[in-house]
């Protein structure tokens, strides 16, 4: 969430910000914001004038009573009791007021870096590089849906039967190499200094907005209604959150967190050629790395993140390339973000498999997440996430560039965890 003071004091860099990400009415609706503000600001000096002069009565009916004045200290209770009275509603008018600046300023997403380039869509991001060899597959090779069926190591069909489209069923092989891929991720991470923990894989509403899914992504979240909860569509929601309201010592800084979680998405109006298979499901399995840092060492945070993710990518000896996502790409809560694409060679496309984002204090303020600095004063934190990996489209890389007349070879790096160094 923006901060008001940003907003007060850099109305310019503001607009041109959310205009960088393609955000309508900009102007208008800071403005607007802004016209609210000098408005709750106005209600709490009548507020506390009011305030003030009522406890200042209050004092003086004493005095007034002791020395006999009793007809001005009847007068002054009056006086009091209908101050108060224009308090009470000075106080609810301010209450309203606050409620809706937070909820105008929840609407607004984060600003972007400098660095982030403009564009509307996916074709203007910036390719920063690109690394390793563009597998050359032999005649009649298979894209990864058909593979799975060739080798029966996923079940489409089956999944559909117990829940419905996009939640497969991982079987034989493909339930191993999935195990292999979690414990190979989450052991990495804890090598890079990662603290592992299994967070709930439901969040309450609180949890939803402190990170920013809410109320911008509420259509595209599973929502157990009964129960106002929502199944998390990253585990960035619930490891970010165990730092909600707090103050962290400068000495436990930076925090880096580690998860493995099962993610839900609606993918409400997904469809297409780039949905087939392993592309696009609502049920999906993650590895999140999740850092805590102070502001000026953020950017060297996000770097050191991006060099992990792609370091996953050489061991897996997966061809990738690393993009600086545009302004119209980015997602609402970021401040900079690096898209990680590895190469689907049957497919003979770019496949998403990673995005490491600095939110800067977008999160920290929502959460209220802090600490202090040298001088003693309370200041916000910043927080960036990143996928270290997400399973599905791993997998059909892996799949896909590996495989030859006789099975599909298997990275050398997962051997120890897989059991087998091929699927026959």
């Amino acid at each position: 969430m923006l901060q008001l003071t940003v907003l007060r004091e850099q109305t310019d860099q503001v607009i041109a910000g959310l205009n960088k990400k393609n955000y309508k009415n900009a102007a208008e609706e800071v403005a607007a914001l802004l016209e609210l503000d000098q408005q709750r600001r106005q209600v709490q000096n009548e507020h506390d004038e009011l305030q003030r002069q009522a406890n200042t009565m209050a004092k003086a009916i004493g005095s007034l009573m002791k020395s006999g004045e009793r007809e001005k200290a009847e007068a002054y209770k009056t006086e009091t009791a209908e101050l108060k009275q224009k308090t009470k509603a000075l106080a609810e008018l301010l209450s309203t007021t606050e409620a809706q600046i937070q909820q105008a300023l929840y609407k607004l997403p984060n600003l972007p870096h400098e660095s982030v380039p403009a564009g509307r869509t996916a074709e203007d991001n910036e390719v920063v590089l690109q690394n390793g060899e563009i597998p050359d597959l032999h005649e009649g090779a298979l894209p990864h849906w058909e593979l799975i069926q060739k080798y029966d190591i996923i079940d489409f069909e089956l999944g559909n039967k117990i829940t419905g489209a996009g939640f497969p069923v991982y079987k034989k092989q493909g339930a191993r190499l999935q195990r292999a891929l979690i414990n190979f991720f989450l052991d990495e991470a804890i090598a890079a200094g990662y603290m592992e923990v299994q967070p709930p894989i439901l969040v309450n509403e609180t949890s939803g907005y402190g990170t920013g899914q809410l109320p911008d992504k509420d259509g595209q979240m599973y929502h157990a209604t009964a129960d106002n909860l929502y199944l998390i569509p990253t585990a960035e929601v619930p490891i970010t959150n165990i730092y909600r309201d707090t103050i962290v010592p400068v000495e436990q800084l930076p925090i880096k967190n580690t998860g493995h979680t099962p993610c839900f998405r609606r993918e409400a109006g997904s469809w297409g050629a780039d949905v087939r298979g392993l592309n696009r499901l609502h049920q999906f399995d993650k590895v999140e790395i999740v850092q805590v840092t102070l502001p000026e060492k953020s950017y060297q945070a996000l770097e050191e993140m991006s060099d992990h993710i792609q370091g996953l990518l050489q061991k897996l000896e997966l061809p990738y390339r690393v993009l600086r996502l545009c302004g119209g790409d980015m997602s609402f809560t970021a401040s900079l973000t690096f898209d990680m694409e590895v190469y689907s060679a049957a497919q003979g496309r770019w496949l998403e498999v990673s995005s490491a984002s600095n939110f800067e204090t977008y999160q920290a303020n929502r959460l209220k997440l802090r600490y202090k600095n040298e001088s003693g004063k309370t200041q916000l934190l910043h927080t960036l996430n990143g996928s270290a990996l997400a399973l599905p489209r791993i997998v059909a890389a892996i799949l896909e560039n590996n495989q030859t007349l006789d099975g599909i070879n298997m990275p050398k790096v997962l051997h120890p965890y897989l059991g087998f160094e091929k699927i026959s």
